[in-house]
């Protein structure tokens, strides 16, 4: 009996072996299966049969690998959906809502920046698709200018800047020579810098468009400008680059500010109550292309005062001239600097004032105002907007030399002066660029 129950035992054991070796196999031929579909989901090893159609002799296991595939792969989906459509609101200012799809698209995959290619979105029509189809536009507004000199130099032999929509008898201004045709362009640009007329007029065709950008044209334009200090182009691509790029003030129109503060008036008779006064006045600002500027300070709204402004030789008495220049700073600022005093008056001496008396004339002075701004952007607009950081009285006794400089302090009474363009300003052209 012991050696039947011997010989049992070990007929027990070695099915237990043969059972645990045929569940090693198993376990074995599953993670092969699997690590199969991980490099290349949907094949065998062997390359010849599909895995799922193998996996349902093979037991539940591939069917959970398969189904875990694909659920990885829907999760990146879902991902790139939500990171494109981020992607979309962040172009159309909808930061908050662009952070939102960005935060939900990391938390189903973290990489998934690094695994879109922008070449579909989840409607189908494509963020990536309209990238590129917006590169394109930018590429074919950059050689704009090249294709429409190609187009009229295909046209005919000789070289015509446009050509008459309808049969004409008179002389088509086609007919003109490209010299008085450019001369008649620096009349639109004038001595004013007149260059949203130039653009407008480039709006007309395409050989007006090739006029308007005639590199001669906006060197000059930049010479009036900052004089010798742009006589290299780098690191702007034309000269035109470099008028609507660098900081500069603005000829068409006028800065203005607007200050208002409450004024404690006098005590009445009886003492029962005290006046108080809210004074409003304006700060007007004028520069011309030629280095001069015009400044007025007056309690008069700008609808009065703006056709005063409109040329140098104005008859307001409390008008102050002078001179300004733009200067660049180390810190990547460009300030104004100006020297303004107010128009000289001659008088004619009254000698019979002094007939019967000696008197001791009173000493003559001369005012001078220093003026330090520093020129900004704000909004949509460039270049609108003045802030002050200096202002001084100086005032020069003209038999001795002497100075005497009384600096003012900046505080909430200097409002920043904003740009308002006036058409009037460019109406007329006084004389050609």
């Amino acid at each position: 009996e012991a050696e039947e129950d011997c010989h049992a035992d070990l007929v027990r054991t070695d099915d237990n072996e043969r059972s645990g070796e045929a569940n090693l196999q198993a376990e074995l031929q599953m993670f092969r299966a699997q690590w199969m579909f991980e490099l290349a989901p949907g094949v065998s090893s062997s390359g010849l049969e599909p895995l799922p159609c193998r996996a349902s002799s093979r037991g539940p296991g591939l069917k959970s690998v398969d189904a875990r595939g694909k659920q990885e792969i829907a999760k990146e989906e879902k991902a790139k959906e939500l990171f494109l459509k981020a992607v979309e609101e962040e172009r159309n200012g909808a930061l908050y809502e662009a952070i939102k799809f960005y935060r939900l698209a990391m938390q189903l995959v973290p990489d998934i920046e690094f695994k879109i290619t922008y070449t579909r979105s989840p409607d189908g029509d494509g963020v990536g698709k309209r990238c590129v189809e917006d590169n394109k536009e930018d590429d074919k507004m950059a050689d704009l200018l090249t294709d429409f000199q190609q187009q009229l130099t295909l046209q005919e032999s000789s070289v015509k800047l446009c050509q008459p929509e309808v049969d004409v008898s008179q002389t088509h201004i086609s007919a003109l020579p490209m010299e008085v045709l450019m001369y008649i362009f620096r009349w639109v640009v004038s001595s004013d810098l007149d260059l949203r007329s130039l653009e407008q007029l480039s709006l007309v065709c395409r050989g007006f468009y090739i006029c308007a950008r005639d590199p001669e044209i906006w060197h000059q334009v930049c010479l009036k400008i900052w004089g010798r200090s742009c006589n290299k182009l780098v690191p702007y691509a034309s000269w035109r680059d470099m008028f609507l790029e660098r900081p500069r003030v603005r000829f068409d129109g006028v800065y203005v500010s607007k200050t208002k503060y409450i004024r404690q008036g006098e005590q009445s008779l009886d003492g029962f109550y005290r006046a108080w006064h809210q004074v409003e006045y304006y700060r007007y600002l004028r520069f011309f292309p030629d280095g001069q500027v015009m400044m007025l300070t007056t309690p008069e709204d700008p609808p009065s005062i703006v056709p005063r402004l409109r040329t140098k030789n104005t008859r307001t008495d409390a008008i102050l001239l002078g001179h300004y220049r733009l200067s660049q700073e180390t810190d990547n600022q460009t300030k104004v600097f100006a020297v303004i005093m107010k128009k000289k008056e001659e008088k004619p001496v009254d000698y019979h004032k002094y007939r019967y008396f000696r008197r001791v004339p009173a000493q003559e002075t001369d005012h001078s105002f220093h003026v330090g701004l520093q020129l900004c952007s704000s909004g949509r607009q460039r270049f609108n907007k003045l802030v002050w950081i200096h202002h001084s009285c100086h005032i020069t006794c003209r038999s001795t030399g002497e100075t005497a400089v009384t600096t003012f302090d900046i505080d909430k009474m200097y409002t920043p002066l904003f740009f308002a363009r006036v058409k009037s300003f460019t109406a007329y052209s006084e004389k050609p660029l």
